[in-house]
């Protein structure tokens, strides 16, 4: 059927089905299942539409081994690891796979590489990755199979997560198809004595008959995972993806056995206690089958997207009752029930033939004709018209014996009755010549006789009982085929529960039976040579199988994916026979390859020990120590009975966390068209929609909520439970709050330990605050989920769980605790799961610093000194019991990025504005704008257009609608679009070559689409081919292939990745690495375990621009303890969910290309790594360059302006974020700071003294200073200084706090730009703009030359000794002491990275890579104190412009 159709079906009808997730997310599995072949499609051609697109076989293969490293993972599952790669496939499944390769790889290719060639493309010379190769037998498949053996031996004898499993392997050799291979071993482990019923399936795909197997497993515990699917739009870009970056569909199976229930719950009513779900399931999974599968082509006019389903439960649940009896009953079809309901699902044949019909009768009006088929139609008529006659005659005996008062009576009656039976007898000939001409069309018979139904009614039913056999038992019959390309009418099923349905087994084919069967000539070379003359010599006696024209039918369908391709069926017997004279040629290993194997088994056993080789030494390396133990399972081992009936266990009282159930809050639910928005746009048909009831006890009170809740964990996001600590319960009015210490996070569960609570009264502003939250909430609930929440009377804030950390305790014991996000997220009370039993698996716990710590454990420092440092656990029985560690430190030596970081200006790419290269190319900043994004040129012209066919010749450097721009070529700000010099050069040759297609867009700026003849009207001008020529040129120039990046990422230019890249490597010639022996407090290390995964190991760390960085997360692509430089920062809404681009110093196996000269790239979430420069900020000894000035508190009611410390930023969007306290706004610092105010010079902690400290350049201002008439004054101190006048822009800002705010935004024709203070009026922000810029031009002069270093040898600002804290990243801290006027969670994005709203909200601090000079941005924070005095506190932030 159409996967897609199916899956995106009943993902809209029940929204709450498929969930999005990411990896931390994803639940605990014990079984993890992988049909490979679509991991081997992806990994080798991943994009068809691309005829340019080539690729080696070695990049497949270490494509697929990142992508199954990746995976598993992420899964990590418990017990089983099962790889399955397609076999040979039963005769029945050829036919499709013969269509589908004839339809991709002769049609479809030879198509599009000839429209790129009329294009005037220059197509590679390599040949193109044929994917039919993807076939069993064939040499790649056989290279495909040693190199998966080669990585299931890597892994089991290197990797740590992998030594637990048992690891499957059923390759190519291996008959059947993966998915049916799964199923197999799933039903054999499910008939096992000791069988846990409670296992958790995970299998990867969300095709159709994944979702149909993995619910004829009847197990609770069964989800269907594959990369998130995207409906709509054109494909975009690829860009290079990390895992981290993909987002997931996990479809559990567990809620569409409920949702399935929902839908039949009428049949509850009608049948009482004979109403069995597990039948209904299996009957549901029959229904499907009639809309279309892999075997057996679809009913006519039954489409998916044309209600099909909808139909046949309606028809379903009308007739189940009657029956007595189901359809399905374990994988065998009930002839007498099935027949019956086709009998009554057959009416819809009619009803659908009664829409045609009543065209037809006003087509014969027209045209005068009855029939439009008049041959076909010549025995219809004359079996009408012998018809009529009996009639008459009937007719004439009836009225003879009539009185003559009845007589005229009987003829009324009886001429009424005669023209509705006309009318009938009329509609049932017209129906049966349409069905009859269907079949003589596309069947090509020429009788359509009663046998003929009778054989295609036989066929059909047949055909379901083989598919149902296939998903329930396996294969019955490996040589049974569908002989039809389609299926008879519901109507012309009939008579057929007296059928006797029995299936010869046979045998599989062998791999080049197979090949020969499906491969079209076009692909003959995958084939021995000794055949391959079968294809193309005309005196082959199968020549006439392998045509190289045919033609296609859509039969109803919309996509050309799903038309039915006309090619032979093959003729085993001429196959075989035709073949058997080759087969002595073959050779010795064509000989191997042509046989079948069975499936091994793999696991690890420490006594093995052997050396094993590379089959790709020069890619792989040999395995020296190979510890892996090998088992070989006969092909029959998994076979069960026919009579097995799979027994599913009730867990309705145990609840496994991540695997959703619709039970726990009590419901109704009803279905409605209620446009619930699952892929990117409202769903058309009918959703399921689960209504949440009113709480039964009684009037929720805030109060009553607070006693149950507050600080303790509860479940949110029902029914996809998440666990979360709430924090504060509001009801609008009141809210109730924790008043913990910082960063103390606890989970009041005991009644000897109450929470910490406190009880204030909501402001208005707060309220209204309230209602938003309680209507976002309501309006994401209804539009992603389907659930109707009513009304909220009481809102929970709360911290999500982020994972599990190993806390010592006293007395060396320790104990795994929770651990919780900083950021707070509001949840409606009534869709929260309290007092529920969860159950968690049993995870390798330890409980003491012995266990948590023993000898030669790898583990990471998270305190000063050393700080980042990896090291290995020693000996430490002697020190253990002080509660102390020794630890052996490895302290590398550190690449020297400051003078990078201060030069990188000079490296950056230089951005402008539209009209300056507008004015450089001498056009207007309209043609910059057009022909930097999409110009779309159509055929023919503006008046007579010819045909839909658009070429895009514009240069693609900009995407307004997805918010992404081309490094080094674009850059978006919070106003206008930036250009490099890169697009100017573009543009100047663009403009050079094809100066005719900026006349006419210039000429008709409003029009959309241009067109050929407007922009070359001459006749002996050929537009189609300077069209052509454009895109060649386009595509030919460097730019074409560089990929695209979000606006909100902040990123270090590809020349400045250069240069750090230089730097490693001149540290690693120069230095070496140093042992430092410490013994350490266990609290200060972090070990990479499992059981943490997802927890960060510093909570506190913040991340900018050019950090250092250390990888702790093992077993992951990125090695152990690699160390790297971060030059991206990807924001989310989530915390967990923000990712870093890290420039790593080594190269490594699945490493990413990103900007860099090497693939030694790779983004990561914060869990994974340790920032080192964030532990060098914090060091209180080290005097380490940093991106932010600690801001120091003013004394009194005025401020003091002193020297401006010029720092660097290393983030070109600074992560200072002001803190909320009380509803005011503080800067991120504290009295404590006084005594380290910059202007007693004795007061700084110079570390080389003798560096004079510069001179102040104003004196001290007071904060009403700040007030004066400055606009005028900078106006004409520009004049003076020969600039042109000062350009003022104001943003608001509504992120830091809840009001509006302005910010003024000055820039100066030199270069400078500075912004002011935040404000509530415009004047106010001009004005101390104005004040702070003069400030600027008096200490760096109108020339803006940039600063000296304060202190020689030093390339930085100094921090005073006690370090600073940090700002908060991901929304806002519940801080100490509450203020009434406090919100309790931040706004989304308020970490580094974090999404810009639009229209932006942030402070710009110019576009990210425009470091031109450097500037520092002064932002006064006003506070007031409860006695009411105001004090200005003056943070002082360095900024690039």
């Amino acid at each position: 059927m159409g996967v897609p159709k199916f899956y995106r079906w009943i993902s809209e009808r029940y929204p709450c089905l498929s969930e999005v997730v990411k990896e931390h997310q994803i639940p605990e599995f014990d079984n993890f299942y992988l049909d490979m072949n679509g991991i081997i499609h992806q990994c080798s051609h991943p994009n068809d539409e691309d005829v340019h697109f080539r690729i080696s076989e070695e990049k497949i293969f270490a494509d697929i081994f990142h992508y199954l490293e990746v995976l598993f993972r992420i899964i990590k599952p418990r017990k089983v690891f099962f790889m399955a790669v397609d076999g040979v496939a039963p005769r029945a499944k050829m036919n499709q796979q013969r269509g589908r390769r004839f339809r991709l790889s002769a049609k479809e290719a030879e198509e599009k590489i000839k429209k790129a060639l009329d294009k005037g493309e220059v197509l590679p010379t390599e040949a193109r990755f044929d994917s039919n190769c993807i076939t069993p037998g064939t040499e790649f498949m056989a290279r495909l199979q040693e190199q998966l053996k080669y990585f299931v031996h890597n892994k089991l004898s290197n990797d740590k997560l992998w030594q637990n499993v048992k690891v499957y392997l059923s390759g190519h050799e291996t008959p059947g198809e993966g998915e049916h291979k799964i199923m197999e071993f799933i039903r054999s482990e499910n008939t096992k004595p000791n069988h846990d019923p409670n296992t958790r399936h995970c299998l990867y795909g969300l095709d159709a008959d994944l979702i149909m197997l993995g619910l004829t497993s009847h197990e609770p515990n069964f989800s269907l995972l594959r990369e998130e699917v995207r409906f709509g739009g054109k494909k975009s870009q690829k860009r290079i993806t990390a895992p981290e970056e993909t987002t997931f569909h996990l479809l559990h199976l567990s809620l569409m056995r409920e949702y399935i229930d929902y839908e039949f719950s009428e049949l509850k009513n009608k049948m009482g206690s004979d109403y069995d779900l597990e039948r209904v399931i299996d009957d549901w999974i029959l229904m499907g089958f009639l809309v279309g599968n892999d075997f057996i082509p679809h009913l006519p006019n039954l489409h998916i997207n044309h209600d099909a389903l909808p139909l046949l439960y309606k028809t379903y649940i009308s007739v189940l009752p009657s029956l007595g009896g189901y359809l399905n009953e374990n994988g065998h079809l009930n002839l007498r029930n099935f027949e019956k309901y086709l009998e009554k699902l057959a009416e819809f044949d009619r009803e659908h033939f009664n829409e045609v019909f009543v065209d037809l009768k006003w087509f014969e009006s027209k045209v005068g004709n009855k029939y439009l088929n008049e041959a076909a139609g010549l025995a219809a008529e004359k079996e009408a018209a012998s018809k009529d006659a009996r009639k008459n005659e009937d007719s004439a005996l009836c009225l003879a014996s009539q009185t003559t008062s009845e007589k005229i009576t009987g003829e009324e009656k009886a001429a009424a009755a005669v023209d509705e039976e006309e009318e009938d007898d009329i509609f049932e000939t017209e129906f049966r010549q349409y069905k009859r001409t269907y079949y003589m069309n596309k069947i090509g018979v020429d009788v359509v006789s009663d046998e003929f139904l009778a054989n295609q009614a036989k066929c059909y039913v047949e055909g379901i009982q083989w598919i149902l056999h296939y998903y329930y038992h396996g294969v019955q019959s490996w040589s049974w085929y569908y002989p039809y390309h389609y299926a008879p009418y519901l109507s012309d099923i009939r008579n057929v529960s007296g059928l006797k349905l029995t299936f010869e087994l046979g045998q599989p084919f062998m791999p080049f039976q197979q090949l020969l069967a499906v491969l079209p000539a076009a692909s003959m070379e995958l084939l021995p040579e000794c055949y391959r003359h079968l294809m193309t010599s005309e005196s082959s006696p199968i020549i006439g199988y392998y045509p190289l024209d045919f033609k296609t039918d859509l039969n109803g369908k919309q996509q050309e994916w799903e038309a039915v391709v006309l090619i032979p069926f093959i003729d085993e017997r001429c196959l075989l026979a035709a073949m058997e004279p080759c087969n002595s040629k073959l050779t010795k290993e064509e000989k191997a390859r042509n046989c079948h194997t069975e499936c091994a088994v793999y696991s690890y056993d420490r006594e093995m020990d052997f050396a094993y080789a590379s089959p790709l030494p020069q890619l792989f390396p040999d395995i020296v120590h190979c510890h892996v133990r090998t088992a070989h399972i006969p092909m029959d081992a998994w076979q069960v009975s026919l009579d097995h009936i799979s027994k599913p266990v009730d867990r309705s009282a145990l609840y496994f966390c991540g695997f959703p159930t619709l039970q726990h809050i009590k419901h109704k639910f009803y279905k409605k068209k209620g446009g619930v928005v699952v892929f990117q746009q409202s769903s058309r048909g009918e959703n399921m929609l689960l209504d949440i009831l009113p709480n039964q006890e009684g009037e929720t009170t805030c109060d009553d909520v607070a006693a149950q809740v507050l600080g303790k964990s509860v479940f949110v996001n029902w029914p996809h439970l998440e666990e979360a600590r709430i924090i504060a319960v509001s009801d609008g009015e009141t809210k109730f709050y924790l008043e913990e210490p910082p960063g103390v996070q606890r989970v009041y569960d005991r009644p000897s330990t109450p929470p910490p609570a406190k009880v204030t009264c909501l402001f208005d502003k707060e309220q209204k605050e309230w209602i938003k939250d309680v209507q976002g909430i309501t309006e994401y609930y209804l539009k992603r989920k389907g659930i109707v929440i009513n009304e909220t009377e009481v809102v929970l804030y709360g911290q999500l769980l982020t994972g599990r950390k190993y806390v010592p305790k006293a007395n060396g014991v320790v104990e795994l605790e929770k651990q919780w996000a900083k950021q707070v997220l509001p949840f409606a009370y009534q869709a929260v799961v309290k007092d529920i039993k969860a159950f968690y698996s049993s995870l390798a716990c330890f409980k003491s610093l012995d266990e948590l710590f023993p000898p030669t454990t790898t583990v990471f420092m998270v305190g000063n000194p050393y700080y980042g440092a990896m090291g290995e656990v020693q000996d430490s029985q002697d020190v253990i019991k002080d509660g102390r560690i020794r630890v052996v430190f490895s302290v590398p030596h550190e690449p020297q990025l400051e003078p990078l970081i201060q030069n990188q200006h000079k490296y950056s790419v230089k951005y402008s504005p539209g009209y300056v290269l507008a004015s450089r190319l001498g056009i207007t900043g309209y043609l910059v704008s057009r022909f930097s994004g999409s110009i779309f040129i159509g055929r023919g012209s503006k008046k007579n257009p010819c045909g839909e066919q658009r070429a895009n010749v514009g240069l693609n450097l900009k995407f307004n609608k997805k918010n992404e721009e081309v490094p080094g070529y674009t850059k978006r700000t919070e106003k206008e679009w930036l250009y490099s010099a890169a697009v100017e050069e573009l543009l100047a040759e663009y403009l050079d070559r094809f100066s005719e297609v900026f006349n006419t867009v210039s000429r008709n700026s409003h029009d959309d689409v241009f067109y050929e003849d407007d922009i070359w009207p001459g006749e002996d001008q050929n537009g189609a081919e300077r069209v052509a020529e454009i895109t060649s040129w386009l595509k030919s120039h460097p730019v074409s292939s560089i990929s695209r990046a979000s606006c909100d990422l902040q990123v270090l230019d590809a020349a400045i990745v250069e240069m750090i890249e230089e730097a490693v490597e001149k540290t690693k010639v120069k230095k070496s690495t140093k042992k430092v022996r410490v013994t350490v407090k266990p609290h200060l290390l972090f070990r990479p375990l499992e059981q943490q995964q997802g927890v960060v190991p510093d909570p506190d760390a913040e991340y900018r621009l050019f950090d250092r960085v250390i990888n702790i997360r093992e077993s992951f692509t990125v090695p152990l303890g690699l160390r790297g430089t971060i030059i991206g920062i990807k924001g989310a809404e989530r915390e967990a969910e923000v990712l870093y681009e890290v420039l790593f110093d080594e190269e490594f196996a699945g490493g990413l290309n990103i900007r860099c000269t090497s693939s030694r790239c790779y983004r990561l979430p914060p869990c994974a790594l340790i920032n080192l420069s964030h532990g060098a900020r914090v060091d209180y000894t080290g005097h380490k360059l940093t991106a932010i000035v600690k801001p120091q508190p003013a004394t009194g009611g005025n401020f003091s302006s002193h020297r401006q410390l010029a720092g660097l930023n290393h983030s070109p969007r600074s992560p200072f974020v002001p803190t909320q306290v009380g509803g005011q706004i503080s800067s991120l610092c504290s009295p404590a700071y006084d005594h380290y105010f910059l202007p007693p010079a004795a007061k700084i902690n110079v570390p080389h003294g003798d560096a004079p400290v510069l001179p102040s350049p104003a004196p001290a201002a007071s904060a009403n200073t700040l007030l004066g008439s400055k606009v005028s004054e900078l106006a004409c101190i520009c004049g003076a200084l020969g600039m042109a006048p000062p350009d003022f822009s104001f943003i608001r800002n509504r992120q830091v706090t809840r009001s509006i705010f302005l910010v003024c935004q000055v820039k100066l024709s030199n270069g400078l730009m500075v912004h002011g203070p935040q404000c509530q009026s415009e004047h106010d922000a001009k004005e101390k703009a104005a004040f702070f810029a003069l400030q600027r031009l008096n200490s760096l002069g109108s020339g803006f030359p940039l600063p000296p270093p304060l202190y020689t040898g030093v390339g930085g600002v100094l921090l005073p000794p006690q370090g600073y804290g940090p700002a908060p990243l991901w929304g806002m801290t519940v801080p100490p002491q509450h203020h009434q006027n406090q919100p309790f969670y931040g706004p989304p994005g308020t970490f580094p990275g974090a999404a810009r709203p639009q229209p932006a909200t942030t402070l710009p601090i110019g576009s990210h890579n425009q470091f031109i000079p450097l500037q520092v941005t002064h932002k006064p924070f006003f506070h007031k104190d409860l006695l009411g005095s105001a004090r200005l506190v003056l943070p002082l932030q360095l900024s690039t412009t």
